[in-house]
């Protein structure tokens, strides 16, 4: 798979400009196929560095800006969409760290831990990477899909994917904090760069890599406000192949219960959609509402780890969405002959309801709740 991260497209643009005559600009764009792929057809279109997806019958590529229309038009293209950058949807805040674990007490974490701490599920964390050495996490395993360094080192060089999988399963161990289910697997699935970024493309692999290696659970705390249909196609897949997929539904709200701010891929009806809420079960000005929102989780001030053996508070929904993959773990691991279809009815079933009584666009279901 080809790396797309934003130092490689600035050197394309500059090579570009500096030699206009010989070089045609291309843009990274992903392109839908109907039948078997047609590599000498892309390529007579002037698409370059192919890379072919196995869950979706599509491929990424850079194709010259002058060929998406006439590609768009032959009857074995389904689609040519531009290859779009998702973001971490999470900042820490600036507060000294202490220990504050009010999340975890919240959603009734503790309740379950005399049954089950998670054990048997495998969570695939795609976001930033995960600190390989920090003392409370426990890594299972991983990829890293970005840049120059594509392959096994998805140590975490950004502090985002860190936080989260605190959130999900730092380790019950007497120093710093502990997730929710602290026994789950944890793999660090890298697809976005240091600065919180990343392609499409990429979590389309992060998807299908997680699918491939037989995760349970895919935590997703990015987004984008961009529809994608490649995205859209990856993410039903998986859900049909038994995969329960999470993601944060946004930062992007304008405190009207009324508009719909959700992002992708948590807009997708393949996915749960995670609201935030703050130690008053009150949604923060920030936290996205809308129609597909689905369960709402402890999303402000949430203190977790941190690079280089520390812990942060951070806010977002990118923190309230690992709440949910952690209770998912903790009822998955007591009773794992459940589907994910099952599993999310049950999380439906067991959250508390908040605002508007029943399902609303702010808290979807309610609070999130181990019981």
């Amino acid at each position: 798979m080809k790396s797309k991260n934003s130092l490689m497209h600035a050197g394309n643009i500059l090579i570009t400009a500096l030699l206009s005559v010989a070089i045609v600009s291309a843009q990274p764009v992903i392109i839908g196929l109907d039948g078997e792929p047609n590599e000498a057809l892309l390529e007579n279109h002037g698409a370059r560095d192919i890379s072919y997806y196995n869950l979706i019958n599509a491929v990424s590529t850079d194709l010259p800006a002058s060929a998406i229309q006439n590609l768009k038009k032959n009857p074995h293209i389904k689609y040519v969409e531009p290859d779009i950058l998702v973001h971490a949807l999470g900042k820490p805040s600036s507060q000294p760290p202490q220990q504050l674990t009010w999340g975890i007490e919240r959603v009734n974490a503790p309740s379950m831990w005399n049954i089950t701490n998670g054990t048997g599920i495998k969570i695939a964390v795609i976001d930033t990477g995960i600190s390989k050495k920090h003392p409370d996490l426990n890594i299972a395993g991983g990829i890293n899909l970005v840049g120059k360094k594509k392959g096994r080192n998805y140590n975490g060089d950004n502090g985002h994917g860190t936080h989260v999988a605190g959130i999900i399963a730092a380790r019950n161990n007497n120093i710093g904090v502990v997730g929710v289910a602290p026994d789950a697997q944890l793999y660090a699935v890298k697809a976005l760069d240091k600065y919180g970024s990343g392609y499409i493309s990429d979590v389309i692999e992060a998807i299908e890599w997680a699918v491939l290696n037989n995760m349970s659970i895919i935590s997703m705390s990015l987004g984008t406000p961009q529809y994608s249909q490649a995205l859209e196609e990856v993410c039903n897949t998986a859900y049909a192949n038994g995969v329960l997929l999470i993601a944060a539904a946004g930062n992007s709200g304008d405190g009207n219960a009324f508009t719909d701010e959700v992002m992708y891929p948590a807009k997708f009806d393949s996915v749960i959609a995670v609201g935030a809420i703050n130690r008053n079960d009150t949604a923060p000005y920030f936290s996205a509402s809308g129609p597909e929102v689905e369960l709402a989780a402890p999303g402000v001030e949430i203190y977790s780890t941190w690079p280089r053996d520390t812990y942060t508070y951070a806010s977002g929904t990118s923190m309230a969405a690992p709440f949910v993959t952690g209770v998912a773990a903790l009822y998955w691991s007591e009773n794992q002959s459940l589907s994910n279809s099952e599993l999310r009815e049950l999380l439906r079933n067991t959250a508390l309801d908040l605002g508007e009584k029943g399902k609303d666009n702010v808290y979807g279901y309610g609070l999130v709740m181990a019981n």
